[in-house]
């Protein structure tokens, strides 16, 4: 038997429990998994609360991220006893997932656990790292550098707008942090912004350009927000965008795209090939200052996911939230 929680929906409605499970009811794959740490990102909040159509079969283990041990595989890639991790694929959305303490999983999914990390310190760094990983180097394929100017980071206080401006600072750029928290300034500077905006400034319906101020941006909030940020960038800059907090619309115009030449650079981490997925996390291994994960993270027991769901999406979790599986 494990822990694990389980959504179901029926004719009682939809709810999610923790709840004992046997190994029997794992779904197919080839490689189980002891699972040690997961995560909570915005998608599994949603998924446990019903607030967005995430799940997509019942019953359902949420999770999109997981660290662990092999404990059994028919993989040849994997053996016993090897530390891997996954990030998305589908998984808590359309195959069980991480917040469990085992998995059963395609082990085309998973990666090996890079040497730099341990599995808490790959979970506190998650989906969420890795994501800001990839639209760094979106911005750098795009030629934006240090030299260039500022770069804005929307979504500051969340997973993703941590870790982005962390990186950034930690490669030189000059960082401006949007938030709607700003008694949160001093943990923002603290992770490297240089300077705090408040969200309101790109929330509402804007012009089609305004004057060139960005020379990057990384976006995880969507809508006016995108929109805005996308009006206000600099001549042949870059705009990654891998979120939707604020909503899916763009309410945008062509005209920052061909008067400015700006590119919109889309950032998806579910379905990314692996080799990807190894740079992202090489790169992570390389330029990411550990002591920033004690800032950016807390850990919390499974027991406690539920309510802690419900505390994120109404964005009072700062940073990255951490499940250990085992306390």
């Amino acid at each position: 038997m494990f822990d694990a929680i389980l959504i179901e929906k029926d004719d009682a409605g939809y709810r999610a429990n923790l709840q004992q499970l046997q190994e029997a009811q794992l779904p197919e794959g080839d490689v189980t998994v002891r699972v040690h740490y997961s995560t909570l990102n915005y998608k599994d909040a949603l998924a446990i609360t019903g607030k967005g159509p995430v799940v997509r079969k019942f019953p359902m283990v949420p999770g999109i991220d997981l660290a662990g041990t092999v404990e059994h595989s028919n993989n040849a890639a994997y053996k016993a006893g090897d530390q891997v991790l996954l990030n998305g694929w589908g998984v808590g959305e359309n195959h069980w997932g991480g917040l469990a303490q085992k998995a059963r999983l395609n082990g085309d999914w998973l990666i090996p656990l890079p040497a730099g990390f341990t599995a808490a310190q790959a979970m506190a760094i998650g989906t969420a790292g890795y994501t800001a990983m990839l639209c760094v180097m979106a911005l750098e394929r795009q030629g934006v550098t240090p030299g260039n100017g500022e770069v804005l980071v929307t979504g500051a206080n969340g997973g993703v707008g941590s870790f982005a401006i962390a990186l950034l600072s930690g490669l030189g750029y000059q960082v401006v942090a949007s938030t709607g928290r700003p008694q949160e300034s001093d943990y923002l500077k603290a992770l490297g912004a240089s300077d705090i905006i408040d969200r309101a400034s790109l929330s509402e319906p804007g012009k089609p350009m305004v004057k060139e101020r960005w020379a990057g941006v990384i976006d995880s909030v969507g809508s006016h927000t995108l929109a805005n940020a996308c009006a206000a960038t600099r001549y042949g800059g870059a705009v990654a965008a891998c979120g939707l907090a604020q909503g899916m619309d763009f309410p945008a115009s062509v005209a920052p795209f061909i008067l400015r030449g700006i590119t919109l650079a889309g950032i998806d981490s579910v379905m990314r090939p692996r080799q990807d997925r190894i740079d992202a996390w090489n790169r992570l291994d390389r330029d990411l200052d550990r002591q920033l994960l004690e800032r950016i993270t807390q850990t919390v027991a499974l027991k406690d996911i539920i309510p802690m769901a419900r505390q994120l999406l109404a964005g009072q979790v700062r940073g990255r939230l951490v499940v250990a599986m085992d306390v």
